[in-house]
Parts: C-alpha cells; sequence; structure tokens
C-alpha cells in the first residue's frame, strides 16, 4: 500500500501524547516524530512538543465551527515530516479542496460511513458522542470543510482549532483518539471520493490532519494546566421572563474564569453529551455567580430543558469560556452595541464590565426585537441608564410600537456619527450580517467590530 497510509498503519498510537502534556522533554531522532520531525517546527527559542504518532484529524464528539480566538502565542512554521514529504501549502490546499468538492453532496453517506467504521472498529469510542447522531454529522462535515479550507492560512487554522481542542476537553477527549478518527476518515475519504482520491491527494490529508490532531492535542494540554476540563453549576435561580425566555442564574462549583462577552457551552442532565452555547450575561461578580438568557426554540432539546425543565437545585455542566466579542479597556473608543433578542446578554454584560473598570466612555445600546412584549430585559437596561450617564439604551421593535421602529441595522445607519465607535454585534445570524454590513457602512473598520455568531472560513480569517 501507499508509503504514508503503511506508516499511519505501523506507528504505534501509544505515543500520541504530545511531550509538553507528558512533562518530558521533546523527542529527538527517529520513533514516532519529535524534535525537528514534527509538522510544525518551533521558532528559534521556543518549546515544541512532539507530533501525534499516528496522522488523524481533529473531529471528535460535539465537534462545531466557533469562533476563532486569536491563536496564544507565536504561529508555528510548516517543516518536513519524513515518511509523508513536505508540505506545500498552496498543492496541499488545493487537493484537499478537490476532494471537499467532491464529497459534499454525498456528505450525509460519507458522514455515516465514518460513524459506522468508527464505532465498529472502536466500540469504547460510541460513549463520548450524544445517542442521537443527526446533529453531530453536520457539525462533523462543516468542521471538517472549515478546517480544510484554512490548511494554507496558518494563523486562522492554528486559532481554529486551538479552541476546538480546549473545547473538547469537556467530552473526555483524549491524544489516543486522533489516530482512530483520522483512519477512519481517509478510509471514508477515499470510498466516497473515487474520481479526485489517490496517492497524492491521500498523502496531503495525512499531512494536513497530522498537523490538525497536533494543534488540537497540544491546546488541550495546555489548557489542562489552568482549568478543569468542565465545571458543575446548580442553578439558583429561573425566572421566566416571557413564555419562551428565561434569565438562569447558576453556581459554579469553583470560580469560572471568563470574560464579558464570552460564552459557555452547557449541558443539561436531561440530554447527556449534547452541548449548546450560551453567552453569560453578566460580567465577573464577586459572588462568582453566573447568568444565561435562554430562548426555547422548536426543536432545541437543551434550550426547552433550560427553559421548560430546569429548576432551582438542578446542576448543569459547563466547559470552559470562549469567545472574542470582549471589550478592550486600553482603548477609549466609545461602544456601539447591537443586540437582538436574547443578544442582548452578551451587550449587558459589556455595560457590566465598562461600570466595573470606573472609566467613563460614551456606550450606545440598540436592543433590537419584533414587538415591545420581546423586549424582556427592557426594564433592567432602563435602570442601569439611569444610574450610567454614559449610557444611552434605545428600543428598536420591527412591528407597532411606541418607541423607535424599523430594522436595527437600518435604525443604526440613520444615526451616528459612529467614527468614534467600536462595534458589537450580538442576536440571530441573519441580524449579525446585516449589522456588520450597516457597521462598515457607517465607516466603522471592520477590525474594529466583533461578534461571535458567524462561523465559517470567512469569519476566522477576518
Amino acid at each position: 500500500m501507499y508509503e504514508a497510509r503503511q506508516t499511519m498503519a505501523t506507528t504505534s498510537a501509544g505515543n500520541g501524547t504530545p511531550q509538553r502534556a507528558a512533562g518530558g522533554p521533546p523527542t529527538s531522532g527517529g520513533g514516532g516524530g519529535g524534535g525537528d520531525r514534527g509538522w510544525f517546527a518551533p521558532k528559534h527559542g521556543e518549546e515544541r512538543t512532539a507530533p501525534p504518532s499516528r496522522p488523524g484529524p481533529a473531529p471528535g464528539p460535539g465537534l462545531a465551527p466557533g469562533p476563532a480566538p486569536s491563536a496564544p502565542g507565536p504561529v508555528p512554521e510548516f517543516t518536513a515530516n519524513p515518511g509523508y514529504g513536505r508540505f506545500e501549502p498552496s498543492r496541499d490546499a488545493e487537493l484537499i479542496r478537490r476532494v471537499l468538492d467532491e464529497v459534499e453532496p454525498v456528505s450525509q453517506a460519507l458522514t455515516s460511513y465514518f460513524y459506522a467504521l468508527l464505532f465498529t472498529r472502536n466500540p469504547g469510542v460510541r460513549t463520548l458522542f450524544p445517542a442521537a447522531m443527526d446533529a453531530q454529522r453536520d457539525r462533523l462535515f462543516k468542521a471538517l470543510l472549515t478546517a480544510a479550507g484554512l490548511i494554507d492560512e496558518r494563523r486562522a487554522l492554528v486559532g481554529y482549532l486551538s479552541h476546538l481542542g480546549r473545547g473538547h476537553r469537556k467530552y473526555g477527549t483524549e491524544p489516543g483518539h486522533y489516530p482512530a478518527v483520522g483512519e477512519c476518515l481517509i478510509d471514508a475519504l477515499a470510498r466516497y471520493a473515487p474520481r479526485t482520491w489517490g496517492q497524492e491527494a491521500e498523502a496531503a490529508w495525512v499531512r494536513a490532519y497530522t498537523a490538525i490532531s497536533q494543534i488540537m492535542i497540544d491546546a488541550a494540554a495546555e489548557d489542562a494546566r489552568k482549568a478543569p476540563a468542565l465545571w458543575q453549576a446548580e442553578v439558583v435561580s429561573h425566572e421566566m421572563r416571557t413564555s419562551d425566555i428565561a434569565v438562569i442564574t447558576v453556581r459554579p462549583d469553583q470560580p469560572y474564569p471568563f470574560l464579558a462577552g464570552q460564552y459557555a457551552s452547557v449541558e443539561t442532565p436531561w440530554w447527556p453529551k449534547v452541548w449548546r452555547q450560551y453567552s453569560l450575561a453578566c460580567a465577573p461578580r464577586s459572588d462568582g455567580l453566573l447568568v444565561f438568557h435562554v430562548k426555547a426554540v422548536p426543536a432545541g432539546w437543551v434550550s426547552r430543558a433550560l427553559v421548560h425543565r430546569a429548576r432551582p437545585g438542578d446542576v448543569l455542566r459547563l466547559g470552559g469560556p470562549a469567545g472574542s466579542m470582549t471589550v478592550d479597556h486600553s482603548c477609549g473608543n466609545g461602544l456601539l452595541c447591537l443586540g437582538g433578542s436574547t443578544g442582548i446578554a452578551p451587550i449587558k454584560a459589556l455595560v457590566e464590565d465598562v461600570a466595573g473598570h470606573g472609566r467613563a466612555r460614551p456606550v450606545e445600546v440598540f436592543y433590537g426585537a419584533r414587538s415591545d412584549l420581546d423586549l424582556y430585559d427592557l426594564d433592567t437596561l432602563r435602570e442601569m441608564e439611569r444610574r450610567l450617564s454614559w449610557l444611552s439604551v434605545r428600543p428598536v421593535v420591527e412591528g407597532p410600537s411606541g418607541g423607535i421602529t424599523g430594522r436595527l441595522p437600518d435604525v443604526v445607519r440613520r444615526g451616528g456619527p459612529w467614527h468614534a465607535f467600536d462595534g458589537y454585534l450580538s442576536g440571530p445570524p441573519e441580524m449579525i450580517r446585516s449589522g456588520l454590513d450597516a457597521l462598515v457602512g457607517v465607516g466603522i473598520p471592520s477590525d474594529r467590530i466583533r461578534h461571535d455568531s458567524l462561523g465559517g472560513p470567512a469569519a476566522l480569517r477576518s
């Protein structure tokens, strides 16, 4: 068989733990990788880790595109990888994208076959996944598209995969899982891409997923030195604001190190292994409590359980905080914040954060909803407005209203000027897209606009 596959099949999966995570020095010389044989070579003076002994893709339980926080530290350089050849960014990316283009129309069959291989060959892995796999398959394929699409854009790729590697700790993912996943993915692609698959394509995928898995393993190992994989959080308050929106306050079992504007992944006791992301509706508090605004959506297992079933005393599980929609307190710009529906939650947290830093800077909040009745947190924001002279709150309703009517982005366009403001967007994806266009249109540079709702390569590159 082709040399790259032979190497993947005969290398011991037991060497998949990075040296940095294991507490030992980098490997040098032969064996399953390490030293200068790694996929990513360190810059001068940097510590490095050994690559996984068998190439394997990163996707594990719950893989889903997310926002791309800045990659920690310098961006690694690509280097030679004995047994697989040298990475050629443009050529390998072209080969990978050709395969993805071919398998995209048969993505459901591809992912079903992949999971069948994975669970048949590795039965113990099945327990890491939720009972229902439909949504899981969609997330996996989208994540593969995203990672493969960024394979020749190192900074975005490292940031994206580092975020996923840290997030996968809550599923119990271990370094030894990555080679098994990689082998099954390669076999599934070979079956469903007969036109574009061959020795060159296989080598490109092997090289790429060696890199992908190592980035995730290293990020998880680094994160494990600083924080637990998950937190237990007891519900202490559950307040219904509308028939389908609840404000839920929880007490984590240990300090939860987040920044205002970030979000957390949440698992309920009623749907094990099913996680959903919710923005934190508060800045860090001295009592350690966390607040979420949750809207029950049709067929939303987690959201409906949180809104209609959760009660004080119930215990949820939280993954680590994530997200880049945070305030730069070294800057004196104002904040122009657009929050639609429960997207007002992180906006409220940003206001609390600015207030807590004691520095007066203008904050303009546009709070959008379909009707006056949907402005469920307006009274709280109005009270904050009365206390904070630099805060202005403007409710915007699409339907008939006693206040401002219209679409949120259109109303913002009519205001201003906004050139001295940084933009913050939170809400449904369609609102984020139109809001982003509106803020750029009124003169706010795109690098001064923050949001976490849009996934995919375009958002990661920006």
